[in-house]
């Protein structure tokens, strides 16, 4: 695909990080969250004093919002608060063993699972237990042999649940974010789409490399400053946020223009950092993408990304025939120990007009679904959960007409399935053409927003 229309998005392989894996705390899902976990008595767990410090302890205490109380369920297994790892004190199996903050190091002691309502410790496979089961404050908590009382009962952050994305049947303002580019078409005002369809979220495309392994928009906008940089801080005024997409179809590719994982990851943590992300989409189209080497340095730099930034997600979005995406980058992720939020794929550029483009994107996404299920060894619910679908509004590249009843089709089954992305190219196409199809119009008799308004309404 050339995706000429959209100029850099045909292969879009948008990875969002988030590990899979049968250690995960939510093994239902591909996804991080984010958020109190509450106990006995209604009451949180919370680091005392606040503090950072090594062996900090952890307790029972009133929950009060702070970020004492705002615990990251990772994917890893690990659940973090103020940038460490809840732990076991002294790698203890021992009933009794109190639990503290410490430095991540990936031990087993910082290890848990939610499993019956219960926080399990992959070391012991013993239970946080508040201890002596009183509900004072300060109360401090400790691993025990599970028993399924009330002083082991916790409940976690869901997966998704602040912000979308990885299923759990809640509300997903970041799974629905429809690209927006810079770069031409006359790019609508975020606000006006916000304010006429309840969408919040945003695709900004596309970051590339101004020639090394420097990320700038488009290869040569500033990452502050500029237009995107304006973009972003309108949306974000709004109540919502938007998801950088690195790469496309044109320009310097930054997984091919630096030299190793390490640089990768720098790149990608320096976009990261300019904005204070919750989410990336990793782009991959151009031929350099077809190189093993750029595939595995693409997935090593995004394994680093995801461990050094706790509950950050990434989207990978690539191209699809009619019965479902080209494995090779899939397994190669699954060998290599990453799993994603959302696979996504671009279900489009097939060939030819009059074609059921619906029903067509529905038999990609169920190839795209045993996909993951051979690669991943997941469940049919883990990969739906875990892929997303980003279909193209309009007259394609390939004079394909994708229509709003089209984008109905798509939105019911994604509904049915709680898939984690449910995005196109693009809302500067979401408009009535004046004359031919453009940049800035998608070539069918349509309102504005009239696509974007039927996203909108998925619920994850």
């Amino acid at each position: 695909m050339t995706r000429s229309l959209r100029s850099t998005a045909a292969y879009t392989l948008c990875i969002t990080a988030l590990t899979f894996s049968a250690s995960l705390i939510a093994p239902a899902t591909a996804s991080a969250a984010t958020g109190t976990i509450t106990g006995l008595s209604g009451k949180c767990l919370d680091v005392a004093g606040a503090s950072s410090a090594n062996g900090t302890a952890v307790q029972l205490y009133d929950c009060n919002g702070t970020a004492a109380q705002q615990w990251t369920v990772g994917t890893d297994g690990t659940v973090r608060a103020l940038g460490k790892c809840l732990d076991v004190t002294g790698n203890s199996a021992a009933d009794g063993a109190k639990l503290q903050l410490w430095d991540c190091v990936g031990g087993a002691n910082q290890r848990w699972t939610a499993s019956g309502g219960s926080l399990v410790s992959a070391l012991s496979g013993k239970c946080a237990d508040v201890t002596g089961n009183t509900a004072a404050n300060s109360t401090p908590v400790q691993i025990w042999s599970c028993t399924g009382a009330a002083n082991q009962k916790w409940t976690v952050p869901a997966a998704g649940g602040t912000g979308g994305g990885g299923g759990g049947g809640t509300a997903a303002p970041m799974a629905v974010a429809p690209y927006l580019y810079n770069g031409w078409g006359s790019p609508p005002n975020p606000t006006t789409v916000m304010n006429a369809t309840g969408v919040k979220w945003f695709t900004l495309a596309f970051v590339l490399s101004n020639g090394y392994c420097n990320p700038q928009w488009d290869g040569g906008r500033s990452l502050t400053g500029g237009v995107d940089q304006q973009t972003i801080n309108t949306v974000r005024s709004n109540g919502g946020d938007v998801i950088p997409s690195f790469g496309g179809y044109s320009g310097n590719k930054l997984e091919s223009s630096c030299n190793s994982a390490g640089e990768l990851a720098g790149a990608y943590q320096k976009v990261i950092s300019a904005y204070g992300l919750k989410a990336i989409d990793i782009d991959i189209e151009a031929d350099a993408y077809s190189n093993p080497t750029v595939q595995q340095r693409t997935v090593d730099a995004l394994k680093t990304v995801k461990a050094n930034n706790p509950g950050l997600k990434v989207y990978v979005t690539i191209g699809t025939n009619t019965n479902g995406p080209d494995t090779s980058l899939i397994n190669r992720a699954a060998n290599s120990g990453l799993s994603v939020d959302s696979w996504t794929i671009m279900p489009f550029d097939f060939g030819g007009a009059g074609q059921n483009m619906g029903n067509l994107t529905i038999s990609a996404a169920e190839g795209l679904k045993n996909a993951l299920k051979n690669a991943y060894r997941y469940s049919d619910d883990q990969a739906y959960r875990g892929m997303g679908i980003s279909s193209m509004n309009g007259i394609t590249d390939n004079n394909e007409t994708v229509t709003v009843n089209d984008f109905r089709t798509i939105l019911g089954y994604a509904q049915q399935h709680h898939l984690a992305r449910l995005t196109f190219w693009s809302v500067n196409r979401d408009r009535p053409c004046t004359s031919g199809v453009a940049d800035s119009c998608s070539g069918v008799g349509q309102g504005d927003w009239d696509y974007t308004r039927v996203f909108a309404q998925y619920t994850g």
